[in-house]
């Protein structure tokens, strides 16, 4: 596959009972007595190790939890046909249950994780002691008559994905996975791109790798994003909160319109204390674009 990106701080994997799931943890250090652990957690399609390029740049050797989701990585979803934004809430409120009893942690997350760390933030502001969301934007708002259309396509998509309909590409070996991540970003170096692909996928049969994602994740969820709903849990927010963009502005490209940049940090007026950064060089996956970049403000903002 040709050079591989050579780790420096070695992770070890548990796996917790977490909700009637066996939740796949990764961990890089052990928890120690008056330490706060710094919590990360990935976005869609995404997986916990996607964090080591950032956890190797660091400065300083810290107590790390980086679950893998509900039906991402190595935790499954136990059979799941749709998939439930507070699911990802109660889940993250177990785990800190699990590593952080009766203490705050240092909360970081990356795209959709960056949306469940904003929202938990609020709901359980006494967690929370530094929040730090790179590139997790929110989705546009909406309007209660598309409620209909939007249970409709819902009801549809699970019937399709029962019939087999939804399913994830699949690909005939790892470097054509790797090519796959790099192809996807320009910023990705190809030997991180096959230390990745060992990660993001896996062999389901000979000559046939798939992504660790399962394709019920593809299906539109059943409830509208109400902002005026998620500006009220902005509200609640209490620690200190760090908001990272890529130089590059992925949310044009994606939204083509229907949610912009300015939009958002319209709503994070609602946050009390909240400072924006943005990293040159980058795009979306910009832990994986510039890790020593973001791994210098994650130990600045939580020190």
């Amino acid at each position: 596959m040709g050079q591989m990106y050579q780790v420096k701080r070695i992770s070890h994997s548990e796996f917790v009972p977490i909700r009637q799931l066996n939740y796949h943890v990764r961990c890089w250090g052990q928890p120690r007595p008056g330490i706060t652990p710094l919590v990360l957690l990935h976005g869609w399609m995404d997986v916990a190790a996607s964090f080591q390029f950032v956890v190797d740049a660091m400065s300083q050797d810290h107590v790390i939890i980086a679950p893998d989701w509900r039906g991402f990585g190595l935790t499954q979803s136990g059979g799941a046909d749709a998939f439930w934004f507070p699911d990802y809430l109660a889940d993250l409120d177990a785990l800190l249950d699990h590593y952080a009893p009766g203490q705050s942690v240092n909360l970081v997350g990356h795209s959709m994780g960056g949306n469940v760390a904003m929202i938990y933030a609020g709901v359980r502001p006494e967690r929370v002691r530094r929040l730090i969301n790179l590139e997790g934007f929110g989705l546009p708002d909406t309007v209660p008559t598309q409620a209909p259309a939007r249970l409709t396509q819902w009801m549809t998509e699970v019937k399709q994905f029962h019939l087999g309909a939804m399913k994830l590409k699949t690909y005939d070996s790892l470097a054509a996975v790797a090519a796959r991540l790099a192809k996807n970003n320009r910023y990705l170096s190809m030997d991180k791109a096959r230390w990745l692909a060992n990660h993001w996928s896996a062999e389901i049969a000979p000559g046939q790798w798939t992504i660790l994602g399962e394709a019920a994740h593809k299906i539109t969820s059943a409830h509208l994003y109400r902002v005026d709903e998620v500006l009220a849990i902005y509200r609640l927010i209490s620690a200190p909160t760090l908001m990272v963009e890529a130089a590059d502005d992925s949310m044009t490209a994606w939204w083509r319109g229907q949610f912009t940049l300015a939009q958002h940090h319209e709503r994070l007026k609602s946050v009390a204390h909240v400072e924006t950064v943005t990293v040159p060089d980058c795009g979306h996956m910009l832990h994986h674009d510039q890790p020593q970049a973001v791994a210098e403000l994650l130990e600045r903002f939580t020190r």
